[in-house]
């Protein structure tokens, strides 16, 4: 997971980079990035949201309309400058997987694949998205020093451990994967060395 302290350090490192960048991704990425680790997932949360025919794509109003509805700031030109980047085959729509993965920091082969075998391991139906049944017997909520102390119940530490990776507006008590590498990209963007990356995920799932 990432800590206060990973959080405030990646907001500080984005803020003093997007003084100094001029690529429109770039930029997007880094105020994303700037509301810390999850930043970009929460982006992916809106479009998917706005995404009413399902078909994981979105027109130019659409596109617009949801950084603006996230809170980005992003110049008229620069939004349709992304568009048509993005619009590749100038169908006048945008695929927003393709989009949000462009969005993700860089990441090796190290860490992408520690990232997949956490979620295997929460994953334990396969099914591709992690629920509070997924959790049972994977994550130990009778450590958790509110169910020590009787505040919560199990079923409650588990639902606020998927908030942890939930949109806060909408939550749905899910971790589709596509959410989680979000979420661990923004992590990984806060962690310069590739050793303490993997000993904090080996840590965080006992991989």
């Amino acid at each position: 997971m990432a800590t206060a302290r990973h959080n405030y350090e990646l907001k500080i490192k984005c803020k003093n980079q997007l003084a100094k960048t001029e690529d429109p991704v770039e930029k997007l990425r880094l105020q994303c990035l700037s509301r810390g680790s999850s930043g970009i997932k929460g982006l992916g949360r809106v479009f998917k949201i706005m995404d009413d025919d399902g078909n994981r794509s979105l027109d130019f109003k659409e596109f617009s309309k949801g950084l603006r509805d996230y809170g980005l700031f992003v110049e008229p030109q620069e939004t349709k400058e992304l568009f048509e980047r993005f619009d590749c085959d100038h169908s006048g729509n945008i695929s927003f997987d393709e989009f949000l993965l462009a969005l993700r920091p860089p990441m090796n082969r190290r860490r992408k694949d520690l990232i997949a075998l956490a979620f295997r391991k929460l994953d334990k139906t396969g099914d591709g998205v992690v629920t509070v049944e997924d959790l049972k017997g994977v994550y130990n909520a009778t450590q958790h020093p509110k169910f020590k102390s009787g505040e919560w119940s199990e079923e409650r530490v588990f639902q606020e451990f998927l908030k942890t990776f939930d949109d806060q507006n909408n939550p749905d008590n899910k971790i589709t994967h596509e959410e989680f590498v979000n979420y661990y990209a923004g992590v990984s963007a806060s962690i310069d060395q590739d050793s303490y990356f993997d000993l904090m995920m080996r840590n965080a799932w006992k991989i």
